[in-house]
């Protein structure tokens, strides 16, 4: 040997440094995760001199290791092997915390069947330690049978050590970028809530981006209708037709109806063997679904959910994600709410200046009028023409009593000012003393159906506004009979009261606006009204617990009106 020359040991120390500092470059490249552990395989593979390699990492949740990556044991990263801390080859080096040599695949303990698929005949193992801590494992196996020696062991736990810490390093780097990548998405959220003001605008702009963010199939958005206790869906991204349908979900039913009774995020795994009550997410053939409450300020507005249509296990990081974008996304759609809310208010302001100017001046002239003529024409009037004229004074005034009446009514209840004070009361009683102010003309075209015994425990005076203005309407834009039922509802807990008529119903152009302040239909130019009745009606409901719904199953019949209020139940 010259003296230039190295003698074999020295020489193969020399590789091994060499190719440690390959995997130290590794470690400190800027490589995504994915990248960074093929890279790692090649050049650990190619340091032992062995046929595979394969990084398990650690999932600390279910204490299983993972097959992340592989070289020439690439389906097990395909078939998503999962081994249990402390079984088997993989399974002993995370447990132990220390190189595992099998000498002989064949007759040894596996869980992982690919190996002996793959033929191979000897495994050399390393735990992968951060901190002191498990992450994961590394192996390297050969395909014709090997002895690893004790300098293999220590070369491959050096290669593991390194390892380690460039995973560590690329799993930061990979958190960093995946926070980077979540704050951009959000942003785009944000950059809708704060844009629109319409709330539909908004809708159908941030189902499209949720939908982008979470890379699913679908996304909706249904909202609460308060009153009915329900959720309506309102806009939707690859569910249009639950939109079009007016899909409604009550409240605690279904998917969408439990996340907002619940409150909280919702995840269907297998939508196959799920609870739904929209057919249509069926109909479209979903099989994932995770949805979480629209709360803003702790008040539900409704429910945001996404859908897949291949199964999918949707993860804590997701669902997070959606959590809060949702938040996000309901303080814009608060903002846009209480934006149309602040339009609705202004128009009610005009229209109640229009109407309560119009209604006040015709009976306020026409009471003037006949007062100054009774004055200045005193003595001179036919006893015809003075009766005439207080005959006007009377219903003119009635008429303006009512309409104050109706005005400080609603004044009252958009001030939330009104009170609601239940008391021990006969129904028919009550009944009576709202009648027995309709004049009796019109008073012989209402029947009444009700068990003299029945008691409630209500508060008179909203049971009257209800009654008073749903009868009234009867006899302004129905047509006799006028019928009055009332019974208990269900348990007993409801009181029932049905207000019909024998008319042609509701016309087509007030319908959807019926319950609205100054609602009032083309037919019902020059008939006396305000409009202000069935809107009164309902907010007395609404102030007692109760609703009040026009029945859509009338049929012919007439217009039917439906007020259920909450008593107390009957007594054993």
């Amino acid at each position: 040997m010259s003296d230039y020359e190295l003698d074999a040991p020295v020489s193969d120390a020399i590789e091994h440094l060499r190719a440690l500092q390959s995997i130290v470059d590794a470690a400190l490249t800027h490589l995504e995760l994915d990248a960074l552990l093929d890279e790692l395989l090649v050049r650990t593979r190619d340091l032992l001199r062995a046929d595979t390699a394969a990084i398990l990492l650690l999932d600390a949740d279910a204490n299983e290791l993972v097959a992340r990556a592989a070289k020439g044991l690439e389906e097990e990263v395909d078939a998503g092997i999962r081994v249990p801390v402390g079984r088997g080859f993989a399974g002993r080096i995370a447990a132990e915390r220390r190189t595992v040599v099998i000498d002989d695949v064949d007759h040894a303990e596996l869980v992982n069947p690919i190996l002996r698929q793959k033929r191979v005949r000897s495994l050399l193992g390393a735990p992968l330690l951060v901190g002191g801590e498990v992450i994961g494992v590394v192996h390297v196996g050969t395909l014709v049978p090997r002895t690893f020696t004790p300098d293999d062991h220590e070369l491959l736990q050096l290669v593991a050590d390194r390892a380690a810490l460039a995973i560590d390093h690329g799993r930061a780097y990979e958190a960093e970028r995946a926070l980077a990548d979540r704050l951009r998405r959000l942003q785009a959220v944000t950059d809708v809530a704060l844009r629109h003001l319409h709330p539909g605008e908004l809708l159908d702009e941030l189902v499209q981006r949720v939908r982008d963010i979470l890379d699913a199939d679908t996304c909706a958005v249904l909202l609460l209708d308060e009153e009915r206790r329900e959720l309506v869906a309102r806009a939707a991204a690859g569910l249009e037709e639950e939109v079009e349908a007016g899909v409604r979900v009550p409240l605690a039913r279904g998917f969408a109806g439990r996340i907002a009774a619940e409150r909280r995020p919702i995840v269907i795994a297998d939508l196959e063997h799920a609870d739904v009550v929209n057919p249509i997410l069926r109909q479209k053939g979903l099989s994932s679904l995770l949805g979480v409450p629209l709360l803003a300020r702790d008040r539900i507005l409704g429910v945001i959910h996404v859908g897949s249509l291949t199964p999918r296990a949707f993860t804590a990081d997701e669902t997070e994600l959606l959590e809060t974008a949702a938040e996000r996304a309901a303080l814009g759609l608060e903002r846009a709410l209480l934006h149309e809310q602040l339009i609705e208010l202004d128009r009610v302001r005009h229209a109640f200046v229009a109407v309560a100017s119009h209604e006040l001046r015709t009976p306020a002239t026409a009471i003037l009028g006949s007062a100054l003529t009774l004055q200045a024409r005193q003595g001179e009037l036919e006893p015809v023409q003075e009766e005439a004229l207080r005959d006007t004074l009377v219903t003119q005034s009635q008429r303006l009593a009512l309409l104050v009446e109706q005005l400080l009514d609603l004044s009252r209840l958009e001030a939330h000012a009104v009170s609601v004070r239940p008391e021990r009361a006969r129904v028919g009683d009550l009944l009576d003393r709202t009648l027995a102010l309709i004049e009796p003309a019109q008073r012989a075209h209402v029947t009444v159906d009700v068990d003299p015994d029945l008691e409630v425990d209500i508060d008179a005076l909203a049971f009257d506004r209800i009654v008073s203005n749903l009868v009234v309407n009867a006899l302004r834009h129905g047509a006799p009979p006028v019928v009055i039922s009332v019974h208990r509802h269900g348990d007993g807990a409801e009181l029932r009261v049905v207000v019909e008529d024998a008319g042609s119903g509701v016309p087509d152009d007030v319908r959807d606006r019926l319950f609205e302040q100054f609602a009032r239909g083309a037919d019902a130019a020059g008939r006396p009204g305000s409009g202000l009745g069935l809107a009164i009606a309902r907010s007395y409901a609404h102030a007692h617990g109760g609703r009040l719904v026009l029945d859509d199953d009338a049929g012919d019949s007439g217009a039917r009106f439906v007020a259920v209020i909450p008593v107390a139940a009957p007594a054993p």
